[in-house]
């Protein structure tokens, strides 16, 4: 499949989404991947892994004129090397995905919903998340509310965040795509208004958050 979305916001910022259906050694000849990360690629055991490392290079190949190279730094925040945008990824085993931005921070986040997010319940929602929650609609509402709260840790890139304390979502009508509302209340309880997007598709959700 290749590139599934390539999207520019109101917002000013840009989404890309790859599927990933190639295989390792197509990517391979997609990526057009340095040697340097090539080698690094290799030592990944996972083929999964691989495959979705390479995927994110043939998707930045697509949303850049020019050949950039990728690096982390040491909190793990990706960041382009020969370009000053701001950038953050997302990959599931059949998706990835990248929100780019020339000016403000971004996060982005997807999860597959054939994953069981009963878990992320008690791990990361406060109570009134919790009574906020449908029966019918639970697992999927769970999933969006943790892909908010990631793409906003990846957004702040603050270390030791609690997610069910500090960041907080507002109540929300579960649509194929939508809007969110956030708030991120730091160790000094100063807070910080967030609103968010997020789509649902192949079985998958996608959220992503431009500056605050």
């Amino acid at each position: 499949m290749g590139l599934y979305l390539k999207k520019k916001l109101d917002n000013e910022a840009e989404i890309g989404i790859w599927q990933i259906s190639e295989t390792e050694e197509e990517l391979v000849a997609l990526s057009s991947t340095p040697s340097d990360e090539m080698e690094e690629i290799s030592f990944i055991r996972s083929e999964s892994m691989r495959k979705q490392r390479l995927a994110v290079r043939a998707l930045l190949n697509e949303l850049f004129d020019e050949k950039v190279y990728l690096s982390h730094h040491d909190n793990g925040k990706p960041y382009i090397e020969n370009n000053p945008i701001n950038i953050s990824i997302t990959h599931t085993g059949k998706y990835v995905a990248v929100i780019l931005h020339d000016e403000e921070d971004v996060g982005i986040d997807i999860e597959s919903l054939d994953r069981d997010f009963s878990a992320v319940e008690k791990k990361a929602l406060s109570e009134e998340e919790i009574e906020d929650l449908e029966d019918g609609k639970r697992n999927e509402q769970l999933a969006i509310y943790w892909c908010a709260k990631e793409a906003i840790f990846k957004l702040l890139s603050v270390y030791n965040l609690n997610f069910a304390e500090q960041i907080e979502i507002e109540r929300f009508r579960l649509r194929g795509e939508g809007e969110l509302e956030a708030t991120f209340i730091d160790r000094n309880e100063d807070e910080q208004e967030f609103d968010l997007e997020y789509m649902t598709f192949d079985r998958h959700v996608l959220v992503w958050v431009v500056g605050a």
